[in-house]
């Protein structure tokens, strides 16, 4: 191993970065920071990948963009531009880090199934996270909440398209097109509470740029109607 180019912890990884060990985590598993596992299953970096990340996030925060388009690293964490003011959300909810259920299980493999898109999710959204109560197609267990495209669909309340992320200026950049999964496409429905908070989606997503026929993002909405009856009949 070379001393001038040390392997790091997670926690050192954060410490350098300034961020919370379960970020790194979220960015070590989405392939946003270069990293692997020790035969013990720990998380390792090289100090080089985090000094590179570090120089990126000082040139997006110069230029108030994630990262010069076509030339940044894909590995790239710094959030697309926010497009959408934040909808407000509660920084808990009844479904948050709660065991995966067959009800929502369900309804995203009906999603994926109705649209023939090959990842579906339902989304729980924090201030600070995005996670993930069912989730078909994708390995990732929760996002940093600037990376949401559901923050489109909380903050119109309509059914949210984005055809091709990777030609759109407001998601070009976002590590979730950059990097895997490599979104391409994006529909999602919000979901509502008893109190008709809206608090996460249910949506579909693609490698590849597509649109929805009118017939499938009808099936999308009325799957996401049963998801937010299941809500509200929990109060």
């Amino acid at each position: 191993m070379s001393e001038d180019d040390p392997i790091l912890t997670t926690r050192e990884a954060a410490q350098l970065l300034g961020v919370a060990v379960s970020t790194i985590q979220i960015w070590m598993e989405s392939g946003a920071l270069p990293a692997w596992k020790t035969p013990g299953g720990h998380r390792r970096v090289r100090l080089s990948a985090v000094r590179q990340l570090q120089a990126q996030q000082r040139d997006g925060a110069a230029t108030g963009e994630p990262g010069a388009a076509g030339t940044r690293a894909a590995a790239s964490p710094a959030p697309a531009p926010r497009t959408f003011p934040v909808y407000d959300t509660p920084a808990s909810h009844v479904l948050l880090d709660t065991p995966s259920e067959e009800v929502f299980d369900r309804l995203a493999r009906l999603a994926a199934q109705v649209t023939d898109c090959p990842m579906a999710l339902v989304t729980v959204l924090t201030p600070q996270r995005q996670w993930f109560k069912a989730r078909v197609g994708i390995d990732l267990a929760e996002t940093p909440r600037e990376w949401a495209f559901c923050n489109g669909a909380l903050f119109t309340g309509e059914p949210f398209v984005v055809g091709d992320a990777a030609n759109d200026t407001r998601f070009a950049g976002n590590p979730l097109v950059t990097a895997a999964p490599h979104v391409r496409f994006y529909a999602g429905v919000a979901l509502e509470d008893a109190q008709g908070q809206r608090f996460g989606t249910l949506c579909v997503l693609d490698r590849e740029p597509r649109r929805l026929r009118e017939r499938e993002l009808r099936a999308l909405r009325e799957l996401a109607a049963i998801a937010s009856e299941e809500i509200k009949r929990r109060g």
